[in-house]
């Protein structure tokens, strides 16, 4: 399949979108991040566990090859994952009720909570790093982050590429 031509020159306006996401995308995927906030939020994830658990969270129980889907990764990925969240007692396995041959990957209380203390641990840290901000362009700025990836999952849609998780986790 070739790639579509784009659409005449970008503005300078979407270079510095694009360029304002690869710093944020880099600055939030760092290992050392990713190591304070797991010490914050008092869990152990790696983060394929965290990214595995935000999705279940986010949706009713899938199974494991629909969870590759969603995180645009392959399903042994998935399958060692869940695997290590099942003997850490976050995950457990439960009978597809659309076919009893199948199974699929829900939470437990343990991975609920510990999801949850991620997510708080999170949020906490983007509250310190936006507390110079006004009530008003924290709301713009979620208005327009949420509308840009609204934009985006139709765009990728429209090219018939697996859509990205709702919390755009991955």
């Amino acid at each position: 399949m070739s790639t579509p031509p784009l659409p005449g020159v970008p503005s300078p306006e979407v270079i510095d979108i694009e360029r304002a996401l690869t710093r944020i995308t880099y600055l939030s995927t760092r290992a050392r991040r990713h190591e304070r906030l797991m010490a914050l939020a008092g869990v152990p994830l790696d983060r394929a566990a965290v990214a595995l658990l935000r999705q279940i969270a986010d949706s009713e129980p899938l199974r494991p090859g629909e969870l590759a889907v969603r995180l645009g990764v392959e399903a042994s990925h998935v399958t060692r994952t869940v695997q290590q969240l099942q003997k850490s007692g976050y995950v457990t396995r439960v009978p597809d009720p659309d076919d009893r041959r199948a199974q699929r990957i829900e939470l437990t209380d343990a991975g609920g909570e510990a999801i949850a203390r991620v997510r708080e641990a999170g949020v906490r840290g983007m509250q310190m790093a936006l507390s110079e901000w006004s009530p008003d362009e924290l709301r713009q700025l979620a208005t327009l982050f949420h509308r840009m990836v609204d934009d985006f999952l139709a765009y990728a849609d429209d090219e018939g590429e697996p859509q990205a998780a709702p919390d755009g986790s991955a």
